[in-house]
Order: C-alpha cells, then sequence, then structure tokens
C-alpha cells in the first residue's frame, strides 16, 4: 500500500484478514434470505467472530493498547495513552439483508499528557466492494491508492447529504425527521444508505458533500472524522460545544457547507 505507514499497515492487514471469512459469511446470508427463521443469529455469530479477529490481531501487533469494540466494550491496556476503537460490521441490518453497503472500521485513538485525545490513524473497508479508505493524522485520506478530497460545492441547493434514522429500540426518532424536513427543504438530495463509517467515507471522498446523524457511538465515527479531516472537510458537533468523537452529535462536510448546514440543523 503506497504511502501507507507501519502503523497503518497493521490496521489493513487486520481488516483484510478479518474480511475474508466474512465475504463467504455475506454469500451464506443472501441464501438465509429464504428461510423461516431468517439471518439474524448467524449475523450476530459473523459479527462476534470479526470482531474476536480483529481483537486477536490489533493485541499481537500493539500488546500494550486498549481496545473498544461494540460487541465486547472497552478492555483497557497497559499503554494508557493508545486505544483501538472499533466496529466489526457496521452496517449490520444491510449484511443481515444481503446488501453490500456495510464495513469493517478501525480508528487508533491517542490520548495526550494534558487530558486531550485525538484519532492518529483509521481504516475502513467494504468488503464487497473492494473499497479501502486509509488515513493517518497529518499524510491525508486514501481511497486504495487514491488520495481522496471532499467535494468543492458551495450551493446547499445542489449538495448530496446523508444521514442516518434511528432502528428499533433507539430513541431520537421525531429529531431525525425534524432534521430531516429541515434540511431537505434546501438540498438536492438526502440519502441514508445504513453505515455511518461509509457516510464519513463518502463525504471524504466527495460523493457525498455533508453527513449529519445524532445519536451514534465512538466506533462509529472514530475513523470517520480523521477521513474528513485529512481529506480537507470540517467535522463538529451540531451544538456549539462538544467532541464529536462521542459520536453524540456530527456534521462533517467541506468547510463551505459546514456553517450552513449545521445553523439549520441547530434550528431544527
Amino acid at each position: 500500500m503506497a504511502l501507507a505507514s507501519a502503523l497503518v499497515q497493521v490496521i489493513i492487514s487486520a481488516v483484510r484478514k478479518t474480511a475474508r471469512p466474512m465475504l463467504r459469511d455475506f454469500g451464506e446470508v443472501a441464501q438465509l434470505q429464504v428461510s423461516r427463521k431468517g439471518p439474524g443469529d448467524f449475523v450476530t455469530a459473523a459479527d462476534l467472530k470479526a470482531e474476536d479477529t480483529l481483537f486477536e490481531l490489533l493485541m499481537k501487533a500493539r500488546p500494550g493498547y486498549g481496545f473498544l469494540g461494540e460487541e465486547r466494550g472497552l478492555v483497557e491496556g497497559t499503554d494508557k495513552s493508545h486505544t483501538w476503537i472499533v466496529d466489526p460490521i457496521d452496517g449490520t441490518t444491510n449484511f443481515m439483508h444481503a446488501m453490500p453497503h456495510f464495513a469493517i472500521t478501525v480508528g487508533l485513538e491517542r490520548k495526550h499528557p494534558d487530558g486531550s485525545s485525538e484519532i492518529v490513524a483509521g481504516v475502513t473497508y467494504n468488503p464487497v466492494m473492494n473499497e479501502l479508505f486509509w488515513a493517518e493524522k497529518g499524510k491525508g485520506c486514501y481511497l486504495n491508492d487514491q488520495r481522496i478530497r471532499v467535494s468543492g460545492r458551495r450551493d446547499l441547493s445542489e449538495s448530496l447529504i446523508s444521514t442516518g434514522l434511528p432502528f428499533i429500540g433507539k430513541a431520537g426518532h421525531s429529531q431525525a425527521i425534524k432534521d430531516i424536513h429541515a434540511v431537505g427543504q434546501r438540498v438536492a438530495g438526502i440519502r441514508r444508505l445504513g453505515a455511518a463509517s461509509l457516510d464519513f467515507a463518502w463525504v471524504a471522498a466527495g460523493r457525498y458533500d455533508a453527513y449529519f446523524e445524532r445519536n451514534l457511538q465512538p466506533w462509529d465515527v472514530a475513523a470517520g472524522i480523521l477521513f474528513v479531516t485529512e481529506a480537507g472537510g470540517t467535522v463538529t458537533t451540531i451544538d456549539i460545544d462538544g467532541d464529536p468523537k462521542n459520536g453524540k452529535q456530527i456534521v462533517a462536510s467541506n468547510p463551505e457547507l459546514h456553517p450552513q448546514l449545521r445553523k439549520i440543523l441547530q434550528a431544527a
């Protein structure tokens, strides 16, 4: 992988190895669609298996680092300044329905002596499309071997925006509808494809002009925040104050559109 450091190569290797059995599982899911039981139990097993693989590979490569995963939660390491932040299958519902829009996503958070922290490396991989997005702090963002940049659109009315909607059991439905209504009247289109990590990656690649969502988790946003900023974009919370790394509120876009979209969402 051209330009990728040894650190990024560690993540890429772990993600690619995790993806191999996942692709076989994805083929099985398509067959399970026709069964009465459905693919739910199978996908849960695939999710757990993928996180186990990532945990084993990443911890072997960097034994002291902490690990925060969607399935196992936080595992503290002896190195308190570094934590892997992992979602083994982002877009699980898509995976369950044999839709090829899901990803393995890994971010590395580094804590500084003053208590601040930042994401310093990230990889998001859609194994079906063979699209591997990766970035390292200060070194740009890439799709496979090509450097990518956010879009240059300035007019919100010409922009394509992505978002998410809460699924069953999650709060925030009414606010999400308000947000979509407020934004939808001012843009060329809104898309909801169901994988936050890929929403960020597609903003970084200029496919989307912006992305917004509330009520996410750190593993949904870690790598993506780095992608967008390294591709020349801006990522903040919707409100004035807050750390976007916690995932509670996210606006990601090119710098021209960001203040316009944020203002609309603050008023929604």
